[in-house]
């Protein structure tokens, strides 16, 4: 495969004031580029690609991560393993000439980048720089920093944020970009706050460091958490900040109260450091307020890359009857005047290629007329992906009464994570315990960007089961809902937001503990998702084309960039539009 880059990359193509600059741990690039995880390499990815769409004056920063995250495996007991994922990035990038360097444990540790040019809709690119530790000045350990997405243990972590923020910093400038705004997606980047503070005192010692220069570097940065826990933050121990990161930064960290319970904390590190800070959806928002009360944190509803994510059944159906789609995601509302025929036979293709990849990957031949569910995501303690199969023979009637259900089970467990293993041992122990000729549960591998296309768009309700409050936002329901497929899900993150009963889907209600929302589920399903699929089917596609025009206009990229842009990068304050109002209106 060539480089994507059809023609020499133009910096000159970018405003002379200024561009955004993002940085993220993990993007999701394209398939081919094994450089995320999930949700949030996923949503970094979605990002860019609206951006291109819109012009956005933007470039991003990530790491190489050579070896990939892994290669999911299950065996026939549900045990998992992990293989590498190693790629050429010279298959993919062009390698830029700069070369800048970090210190590290004391040692200088050389970066170089590779550049993916991301080309939006009408042709404008957003850069993407994959930075690279890969070279021959340094060490062996050194080398191999930027091979593996979140491998390794603390310490290999924070050298990696060394790389990623305070290396990112020193690259966008090698690379000649003036930048207005730095973007932190997630607190991975945090510490390019310090590299920024470095450079606003010209190399002077950070202890010289006023308040205006701190000033300085928080005008120039933005910051959105991804994390409701406490223990979901990047934390690390005194002695590794002193040792990775040297003993003058961390007294200047301290100094600015860095540090909470004895450890540096990276997202009170990038809420310190930023004019504007974010959550991932409205109840996030509050839960991140809560968390860091003496912080504004603001609230920005994730959303995902409709042309992305829509099946090709879909977007044929959109190009003929809302031409408009592509340019304007706002015009799916329109979706609620689509013929029922039409939502359903796009549907029914959908269906079908996911039938039929489900089928070469498992073996198992499933029917396209009975209800299927679909659950993927990390496999994590906290969505409960076992939830459903709380009380085995209500399952088994409500199979009976749909008259067959299919459940499709995907996710991967990070390989130190030995809880979300176990999870994935029962789903696959449950499966073959419980399936039946009424009741098919399948666990798929390997899930991946092509796999949750197929999942998202193909499967009849998707069901998410996380325990409050612990789900940020969750995007997967956002990639069902363009493709009509409505959510049966616990109130929390997005689904807050997105949930109208009966017209884009189910909420399961709250309770004290898993078995009242395990009730509730059933009870959902049996009452009104099994009820309405398989009695009437025109009332389902008017659920269909609802979920489209109601959540897909609205849960998109499209629209969160914007908002990103308006209220993060460049905000107007009231006394600004006041001012263009008066200029507008004036005789």
């Amino acid at each position: 495969m060539q480089p994507n880059s059809s023609k020499p990359f133009s910096y000159e193509a970018f405003p002379a004031s200024g561009v955004v600059a993002y940085y993220s741990m993990e993007i999701a690039i394209c398939p081919g580029m094994p450089t995320y995880s999930g949700g949030l390499g996923m949503l970094a990815g979605d990002t860019l690609r609206s951006a291109a769409d819109l012009g956005v004056p933007l470039v991003a920063f990530t790491l190489l991560h050579r070896k990939g995250y892994f290669e999911q495996h299950i065996d026939p007991a549900g045990i998992q393993t992990e293989d590498v994922q190693p790629w050429n990035p010279a298959d993919f990038c062009v390698e830029e000439a700069a070369r800048v360097t970090v210190s590290i444990e004391g040692r200088t540790v050389q970066l170089r980048a590779w550049r993916y040019d991301l080309a939006g809709r009408y042709g404008h690119i957003v850069p993407v720089y994959l930075l690279d530790t890969d070279l021959d000045a340094n060490s062996g350990w050194d080398r191999g920093l930027t091979d593996h997405l979140y491998g390794g243990d603390s310490n290999y972590r924070l050298q990696q944020e060394v790389v990623l923020g305070m290396g990112g910093v020193r690259m966008v400038h090698a690379l000649g970009y003036r930048v207005n705004v730095y973007h932190m997606n997630e607190g991975h980047a945090a510490l390019l706050t310090l590299a920024l503070l470095e450079r606003q005192l010209g190399g002077g010692p950070l202890g010289a460091a006023t308040e205006a220069d701190i000033e300085q570097v928080r005008q120039k940065c933005v910051f959105t958490t991804h994390t409701p826990v406490p223990a979901g933050h990047d934390r690390f121990s005194n002695e590794q900040a002193i040792r990775i990161l040297g003993g003058d930064r961390t007294a200047r960290l301290e100094q600015q109260c860095c540090f909470r319970d004895g450890m540096l904390n990276m997202t009170l590190l990038a809420l310190r450091f930023s004019r504007y800070a974010n959550g991932v959806a409205l109840q996030h928002g509050k839960v991140s307020r809560d968390m860091f009360p003496e912080f504004a944190i603001d609230s920005i509803t994730n959303g995902v890359h409709a042309p992305t994510w829509i099946a090709e059944p879909f977007q044929q159906l959109f190009d003929e009857r809302i031409p408009s789609w592509r340019r304007d995601t706002l015009c799916l509302r329109n979706a609620i005047d689509l013929p029922e025929d039409t939502v359903l036979a796009a549907h029914a293709r959908a269906k079908e290629e996911l039938l039929a990849a489900v089928a070469a990957r498992t073996g198992h031949l499933l029917n396209p007329s009975v209800l299927t569910l679909g659950f993927a995501r990390r496999a994590a303690t906290y969505k409960r992906a076992t939830l459903m199969f709380s009380d085995p023979q209500r399952l088994q009637a409500i199979a009976a009464e749909a008259g067959g259900l299919q459940i499709l089970y995907a996710g991967k467990a990070h390989p130190q994570d030995d809880p979300g293993k176990a999870l994935i041992h029962q789903v696959v122990e449950d499966a073959a315990r419980l399936s039946n000729d009424l009741l098919r549960i399948v666990f798929i591998e390997n899930y991946d960007w092509e796999l949750g296309a197929l999942l998202t768009s193909g499967v009849d309700v998707w069901i998410n089961t996380p325990r409050r409050p612990y789900e940020a936002s969750g995007t997967s329901g956002m990639k069902a809902a363009l493709n009509g497929v409505p959510s049966l899900s616990v109130l929390d993150g997005w689904w807050i937001e997105g949930c109208i009963e009966g017209v884009t889907g189910w909420a399961i209600e709250d309770g004290v503990n898993d078995a009242e929302e395990a009730s509730s589920l059933y009870d959902k399903l049996a009452g009104d998702v099994v009820a309405l699929f398989r009695h009437d089917p025109r009332r389902w596609a008017r659920l269909m084309r609802a979920t489209i025009a109601f959540n897909g206009s609205f849960f998109n990229t499209n629209r969160m960039v914007r908002q990103y842009n308006s209220n993060a990068y460049y905000p107007v304050t009231l006394t600004e539009r006041e001012s263009v109002r008066e200029e507008t209106f004036a005789d």
